[in-house]
């Protein structure tokens, strides 16, 4: 009998033994010793153990990660009035930074509203800070005031006058003045206001002395009360030079006429006004043209204006006068010849104005019509003349 055929048993009654521990529930490994190494290799084969557990899987080897972003700096949070409006977007910085606020014109910038609207946008564009990448816009320039620009000394500024076909007459050298004789002029008065019919009368003081003149106007109407008008100054070789002109109805308000300044100045607050030698006021225009009418009558024909700058209690118009035909006139004094002329409307200008004055009176004006545009009028008819 072989080697082999001698093992055989030995090896099956080992494995039988193995089974019997294994049914025994003793531990199989510390039963069996390391160094048999083939026997341990068959029982292996031949034994049905259980499984042992799986080992886990490996991990996915990670693909290599992309840089990560940097961090942005977090914006500082902005509290805006509500409701709230969307920040604007900022402007590149290869583009002119536009200001938030246009100048406005002067009128605009005196306004309490426009200032604070003005502050307020300047505040919605501005926020609580800079943002980190566009630098803060310079704040908006304040626009200058504007300065009336005030007219060249001369009589072509002050008073201009104009022939018929256009071409102007005055010129640097002062044009010939006469001044009437001194008078109080009394006149009746017929009217309207408000679609109120009235009569009334007013009364015309005219004097001069010493290089000085006085001028006053008083209009009074029967239970409504009175109006009147003033005006003071100095006679030159222009003729008028009005340096103060009083304007009360209700309340008085005035003008001073500081010619060495070329300006107007007004009691009311008003800007100051440019005017220049040659000006007059609403009085001392019409004793004005009586004075140069009486000095030259052939020099203004039928055609001809004569221009002022006429300053009022509250600003300084120009008025034109266009020289019209001799008419005769059926007053409370009797008939009488005078000069007509009539105030050529400016625009904007609601108020119509003519004046006839009297050859025979050395041209002081013996009616004066005033006219509005809502129809109202006041019609000045002489009564008579007296010394003052």
């Amino acid at each position: 009998m072989s080697l082999r055929q001698r093992a055989l048993p030995a090896v099956t009654a080992v494995v039988l033994g193995v089974h019997a521990l294994a049914l025994l529930g003793l531990p199989l490994w510390s039963q069996v010793s390391a160094p048999h190494t083939e026997v341990a290799a068959m029982q292996t084969r031949a034994l049905s153990l259980p499984e042992p557990p799986a080992p886990p899987p490996a991990a996915p080897v990670p693909a290599p990660k992309a840089p990560a972003p940097k961090p942005q700096q977090p914006r500082p949070k902005v509290q805006r009035p509500a409701p709230a409006a969307p920040a604007p977007t900022p402007e590149p910085l290869d583009t002119p930074i536009r200001e938030t606020v246009e100048p406005l014109p002067m009128a605009a910038a005196q306004e309490p509203a426009a200032s604070e609207a003005a502050a307020a946008a300047a505040d919605a564009g501005a926020g609580s800070g800079p943002t980190p990448a566009t630098p803060p816009a310079p704040p908006a320039p304040k626009p200058e005031p504007e300065t009336p620009s005030t007219p060249s000394a001369g009589p072509a500024q002050g008073m201009a006058i104009t022939s018929p076909d256009g071409t102007p007459l005055a010129s640097d050298a002062p044009v010939p003045v006469q001044m009437p004789d001194p008078a109080r002029l009394s006149f009746a008065v017929t009217g309207q206001a408000k679609r109120f019919n009235y009569s009334a009368s007013a009364e015309l003081v005219w004097r001069h002395a010493n290089g000085q003149y006085q001028a006053s106007q008083e209009v009074s109407l029967f239970l409504l009360g009175s109006r009147s008008q003033t005006s003071e100054g100095r006679i030159t070789d222009r003729g008028l030079e009005p340096s103060r002109f009083n304007d009360k109805a209700r309340k008085e308000q005035s003008a001073q006429l500081a010619f060495d300044q070329n300006l107007a100045h007004f009691s009311t607050g008003a800007p100051d006004a440019p005017i220049a030698p040659g000006a007059q006021d609403r009085l001392s225009v019409f004793l004005q043209l009586s004075a140069l009418l009486a000095a030259a009558p052939q020099r203004y024909p039928a055609g001809t204006q004569i221009s002022f700058i006429t300053v009022s209690a509250r600003r300084a118009d120009r008025w034109t006068f266009r020289v019209g035909e001799t008419e005769t006139l059926d007053l409370p004094s009797g008939s009488t010849q005078a000069l007509r002329l009539d105030k050529i409307a400016a625009a904007g200008d609601d108020q119509q104005a003519s004046l006839w004055l009297a050859p025979s009176l050395q041209y002081l004006p013996v009616r004066i019509r005033l006219a509005q545009d809502n129809g109202d009028f006041a019609d000045l008819q002489l009564k008579g003349r007296q010394a003052p």
